[in-house]
């Protein structure tokens, strides 16, 4: 039970030691004899959340077996007659088979591989070495070889042809082929029970590797798990940036004095500068965001779209827009719903499908509805990777949005080394903004947003 806790550890599942003296308690008073009774206890005491039941059910057999019916002794269940012409057959076949004789007498007598067989396969076959769940498909391929198991089934062909020869009618041969059969996929469990335990006592013998920070994962790795996390971590991330621009603004309030300002408050003092008066620094930015929600872009697109309405306190303005293969504008849903499910509701409804990336006909639907909400005060952001699937990128539109807005800034995941490349449009577009941020992760996309608000 020890072993096993400590392996669904290793494997990722939380259980505290709390949880653990629960499951000892459980099994206490519960008992240990009742397969599905144990089961039950291990599996309420130990998992907590609905993701680790999958695990439970996969490491559970490991250590506890399959529950599988034993392996039985073939000769106790022939005719003394069918038990001689059996022990003719063997003797033929062991001519230029003496080492498989072993492994075909222990099949009929239905006794499983003892724990020395196993141990010498797995030093033979390197198994010590193994000490992830992934490699177990391999290493059970490499123990059947080891113990001989495809030999193994051509002989009891070859059993069966001699059985045969010698005249057993065809019921008894199907009963004893059954048989062998069943205590064949007996010995097969065995291996694929031994592999499976030896990996995850292993694994739990390891050093758990440390897990990288949420926030420097990049996009393209994230797994479902992670997702739910970053979901969850934005709403605190966005508190974090909020209270970074509140300090900015108050030690801006502290910074440089602004002598017409000072001048004018102090005239009823005759000029004597009693109150003081800063100059102001921090002006919220009017927003316009453009982004890219086609497969390869919308957790990115997510993610930002989140934390800017999350920090609508610190915008002036935010409109925004979403493309794949041409623009959506979706400004108002989040007028009508909280940023979480505002963004849920516009990737529903504007899903990954056949179509594909057209920046440049966005843009020229941009132009033709949208330009009017350029002014000297908005920031454009535009979040893609710049890959247009070789359409048209127009770039005279790009540059017409740079010219009358405030700046036109690049949020993109790629490293600047793959534009470019293929049918990035990249090396087009980044000369005609004011500049690009990398955001391949959480935390980089975080740092530009704060840019942004910073230099508002």
């Amino acid at each position: 039970m020890v072993q096993f806790i400590r392996a669904l550890r290793a494997a990722g599942v939380r259980i505290s030691l709390a949880e653990s003296v629960d499951a000892m308690k459980g099994v206490e008073v519960i008992g240990a004899t009742e397969r599905d009774d144990f089961h039950s206890v291990m599996k309420t005491t130990l998992v907590k959340e609905n993701k680790d039941q999958g695990t439970f059910e996969y490491y559970f057999p490991l250590f506890f077996g399959s529950g599988q019916p034993p392996m039985q002794n073939i000769p106790d269940n022939l005719t003394p007659q069918q038990q001689e012409t059996l022990k003719q057959a063997l003797q033929s076949l062991m001519g230029n088979m003496d080492a498989l004789k072993d492994m075909l007498r222990q099949l009929l007598q239905g006794q499983p591989f003892s724990q020395q067989q196993l141990s010498d396969a797995a030093q033979r076959m390197g198994m010590q070495n193994a000490d992830d769940m992934n490699m177990r498909r391999q290493m059970e391929r490499m123990m059947n070889r080891q113990l001989n198991m495809q030999q193994l089934q051509q002989l009891i062909d070859q059993l069966m042809q001699e059985l045969e020869q010698m005249g057993m009618e065809q019921g008894a041969r199907e009963d004893i082929r059954e048989m062998l059969q069943q205590n064949a996929e007996g010995l097969s469990e065995q291996i694929s029970q031994f592999v499976g335990k030896s990996i995850a006592e292993q694994m739990a013998d390891r050093e758990p590797d440390p897990k990288p920070d949420l926030l420097d994962i990049p996009f393209t790795r994230l797994s479902d798990e992670d997702v739910e996390h970053i979901r969850d971590e934005i709403r605190r991330l966005a508190a974090r940036l909020r209270s970074r621009a509140s300090l900015r603004q108050r030690r801006a309030n502290t910074g440089t004095l602004d002598p017409r300002k000072m001048m004018r408050a102090n005239m009823r003092y005759d000029g004597v500068p009693l109150e003081l008066r800063y100059k102001t620094r921090h002006v919220k930015p009017c927003l316009v965001l453009i982004c890219d929600v086609s497969t390869s872009m919308r957790y990115c697109a997510e993610f930002l779209l989140t934390l800017i309405y999350e920090l609508q306190d610190q915008v002036a303005r935010t409109n925004s827009y979403i493309f794949i293969s041409d623009l959506v504008d979706i400004s108002m849903v989040f007028e009508e719903h909280e940023p979480q499910a505002a963004v849920e509701r516009v990737l529903m409804d504007n899903p990954p499908g056949y179509y594909s990336t057209d920046l440049g006909s966005s843009l020229a639907t941009f132009k033709r509805d949208q330009m009017g909400k350029l002014t000297g005060k908005t920031t454009v952001i535009v979040l893609g990777d710049g890959r247009n699937n070789y359409n048209n990128p127009r770039t005279d539109i790009a540059q017409e949005m740079q010219r009358k807005s405030r700046r036109l800034i690049w949020f993109n995941p790629e490293h600047p080394s793959q534009w470019g490349t293929g049918d990035s449009d990249m090396l087009q577009y980044a000369p005609l903004s004011n500049g690009v941020y990398r955001v391949s992760n959480l935390r980089e996309l975080a740092a530009a947003v704060d840019k942004i608000l910073t230099d508002g």
